[in-house]
């Protein structure tokens, strides 16, 4: 054999190099520098009887957008206050034609309401497809390829199936509308691949129903105990009084308290279950790790922040929650990444976001 043959099949191959690496999603925002744009979107809004509030919807979403970095790169929002304007007054004259003839004309206000039951799943699309659109990261626009049918089968029928099964059905429910909305996601030319799960929704709602009888059981049995105990001591005459001033604030302060510890459980396992089975493919997959007990703490404190301040810590509380989630994501990412190239058309119309906000169908990938 050739020495330089054998020499050639005794050299140790060179070490494959690891195309992944983990970065982590990081925010900037402050809550002195978001108060500040704040107070002067909800000022000019009043003055401007609710017209500037286009104007303070870029704004926000501009801050907060180009405050989110991952590997060095902010995110953008690409909308322009005359799209959500336009959007907007189109959408107010639907609401004000929708309110004129069901108040004028019940019979005809009842037909109306038919072709509205029609029309929200449109509304539900185009809103979905218009925030997403306006969002870019690295120049590169995401996109919703969500269709009419799906949205109506989602949004219309499966919550039908729900309430007529008791709402025994509505975690399966609430897992297809979330598939669907996901799995339709996408950026430049690459679709968001989810392996989203419905026992893990079932495990979630009974976790959380058994929460609620517990807590909210042990609620009314303190309340109940308290009364009886007031009543016993002060004559019936003085029960409610004596209520108002000690018990009453002990159940108010225990239902917020739980109501915070259920609201974190659902939607940190739900939010970590999603990103975790989610990924670009050759692009990135998803970390999240929001812990229930911190999430809870989030969620209460921002609360009383903002109900002992009338409304003023409005600004640090949003601040706090996105460092919050930020803080608790974290991306693969694939060496391809910047490779990726827009490949969608550019949406322009905003109406459908703005009508389905107005009734109450707007929907969040948040």
């Amino acid at each position: 054999m050739d020495v330089t043959d054998s020499n050639q099949m005794e050299q140790p191959s060179a070490p494959q190099t690891n195309s992944t690496r983990t970065v982590a999603v990081e925010f900037s925002g402050k809550g002195g520098e978001f108060f500040g744009i704040w107070i002067v979107n909800v000022l000019l809004s009043i003055v401007t009887l609710g017209i500037y509030s286009a104007w303070a919807k870029v704004r926000t979403n501009q801050y907060f957008y180009g405050n989110t970095v991952i590997d060095g790169h902010r995110f953008a929002y690409l909308a322009t206050p005359m799209q959500i304007l336009k959007g907007r007054l189109l959408a107010v004259a639907l609401f004000a034609c929708y309110t004129l003839v069901t108040g004028l004309f019940p019979i005809a206000g009842m037909a109306f309401v038919l072709v509205m039951v029609f029309l929200f799943p449109w509304l539900i699309n185009q809103g979905l497809r218009f925030n997403l659109r306006m969002s870019s990261y690295r120049n590169v626009r995401f996109s919703f390829a969500g269709t009419y049918g799906e949205a109506f089968m989602c949004f219309i029928v499966l919550p039908f199936v729900g309430a007529i099964t008791l709402y025994l059905a509505m975690p399966w429910v609430l897992s297809k509308i979330d598939e669907y909305i996901y799995s339709n996601v996408r950026y430049g030319d690459k679709q968001l691949k989810v392996d989203i799960k419905t026992g893990e929704y079932y495990i979630t709602a009974l976790i959380v129903v058994a929460l609620s009888f517990v807590g909210f059981g042990l609620l009314a049995i303190v309340m109940g105990t308290m009364v009886a105990g007031s009543g016993a001591l002060s004559g019936e005459a003085m029960i409610l009084e004596d209520f108002f001033n000690g018990a009453g604030l002990f159940i108010v302060v225990g239902y917020i308290v739980l109501g915070s510890l259920i609201s974190a459980l659902y939607k940190a396992r739900i939010r970590n279950h999603i990103l975790n089975n989610s990924e670009f493919e050759q692009l990135t997959k998803f970390k999240s790790n929001v812990e229930v007990m911190p999430f809870a703490m989030l969620i209460l404190t921002n609360l009383l922040a903002v109900l002992f301040s009338f409304g003023l810590a409005f600004p640090w509380t949003a601040i706090r929650q996105a460092r919050f989630m930020a803080d608790a994501t974290q991306l693969e990412m694939d060496a391809n990444a910047a490779a990726v190239i827009d490949t969608m058309e550019e949406q322009k119309a905003s109406f459908g976001e703005e009508a389905a906000e107005i009734f109450d169908v707007d929907v969040s990938l948040g």
